[in-house]
């Protein structure tokens, strides 16, 4: 058979096969109708495992292949179903919220809480989000939101991810538990130096102070000075090299910013590279308590739980592979109490402006364990 032949057989296949999935699409809506008249719920998982077992049963060699085909075209079913039927959604309300009396532009001003001291690389963030912002400074992340959460700021700087050392998972775990909503996200250049007291050499430092991501970014370098350093965790890279100014020990040294080195009367040493990689950039989000989507918003961040079955991770793709919109982060993290199992970072290029993402949204809450929708937001 030559291959003009067996494509016009596929062609006319593939219209019989359209023709049937748009029947069964048309029940699929008499069967919602039917669910709304009765009050049942859309998901009958005894029903689903019947179909498929029908299908693995009559599927022979190709059993895998008809097995997702028919669970994707299950999915399918489902949320069309829920389109026609009000099942009460957290997070199309939360949406539809922050896209009331929304500003035309982004605020040039305003109190912002940030992390630490001044010259810290979230004050810097501040700084470019918020030209004529003023700084309220605390000591943890934590504070950060709790100041935002409690009405004292407006807006929240906080680091979520470095490009070569992962996501901050405290600030992941905060976003998890206070209701607070991203609202903008900024990318810098981070660049971090050994400062220490005028004069100091490097033979002379035997500890170098700093926060625990830059620590990270730096591992190379601080692995071979070996053990006759000591490292140790600070709360920021700015306070670290504040801690180093007014320190009488001049064997104290500071990972921090050559910004850091003038704020504080510190000198940068000359020791090579001193990051792991030159190409370090940090991502800080701003926060606000009122959800708000601005003009521009093009990115949306997730977080949420599967169940604990065989392609559970692959049904939420689906979603978003159907929309054919880009997954530009996806991570896993450890669940607390559960054994082997995890919460799934995860962030898209998408606007909640667009009606058929709401729909996906609210498809995943309904199918996900869980599903904390983090905002939609402009990246700069």
């Amino acid at each position: 058979m030559e291959m003009t032949e067996i494509r016009e057989k596929i062609d006319r296949i593939d219209d019989q096969f359209l023709k049937l999935f748009l029947e069964r699409m048309e029940l699929s809506k008499s069967i919602a109708q039917v669910k709304a008249r009765d009050n049942l719920p859309i998901l009958n998982r005894e029903r689903e495992r019947e179909i498929l077992k029908a299908v693995s049963d009559k599927s022979g060699e190709f059993d895998l292949y008809s097995h997702r085909l028919f669970s994707t075209v299950l999915e399918l079913s489902r949320t069309y179903q829920r389109s026609f039927l009000k099942t009460g959604s957290v997070v199309r309300d939360y949406i539809e919220n922050s896209l009331k009396d929304v500003p035309e532009l982004f605020p040039e001003g305003g109190l912002v809480a940030c992390q630490g001291v001044e010259g810290a690389y979230s004050q810097m963030a501040a700084d470019r989000m918020f030209p004529r912002g003023h700084i309220l400074y605390v000591k943890t992340f934590e504070a950060v939101f709790d100041a935002v959460q409690s009405g004292l700021c407006p807006f929240g700087i906080v680091p979520i991810e470095n490009s070569s050392n992962g996501s901050v998972r405290a600030v992941y775990d905060l976003l998890q538990t206070k209701e607070l909503t991203i609202v903008r996200s900024e990318r810098l250049c981070i660049s971090h130096e050994l400062l220490v007291k005028p004069g100091v050499k490097l033979s002379e430092v035997k500890k170098i102070v700093s926060h625990e991501q830059a620590l990270g970014q730096c591992s190379t370098f601080l692995k071979s000075l070996g053990d006759k350093v000591e490292i140790e965790k600070m709360d920021n890279t700015a306070v670290a090299a504040k801690y180093v100014a007014q320190c009488p020990d001049r064997s104290v040294a500071a990972l921090s910013s050559s910004n850091c080195a003038e704020l504080y009367g510190l000198e940068a040493l000359n020791c090579g590279r001193i990051q792991n990689s030159d190409n370090n950039y940090t991502r800080f989000i701003c926060l606000t308590r009122k959800p708000v989507v601005y003009p521009g918003a093009n990115r949306i961040s997730l977080v949420l739980s599967c169940e604990h079955r065989p392609g559970a991770l692959y049904d939420v793709l689906s979603h978003i592979s159907a929309l054919e919109l880009n997954l530009i982060k996806l991570e896993s993290c450890p669940m607390v109490g559960h054994d082997f199992e995890f919460l799934f970072f995860l962030d898209i290029e998408a606007s909640v402006r667009d009606p058929k993402v709401v729909d996906m949204l609210e498809s995943l809450e309904h199918s996900c364990r869980s599903l904390r929708y983090l905002g939609n937001y402009q990246e700069i």
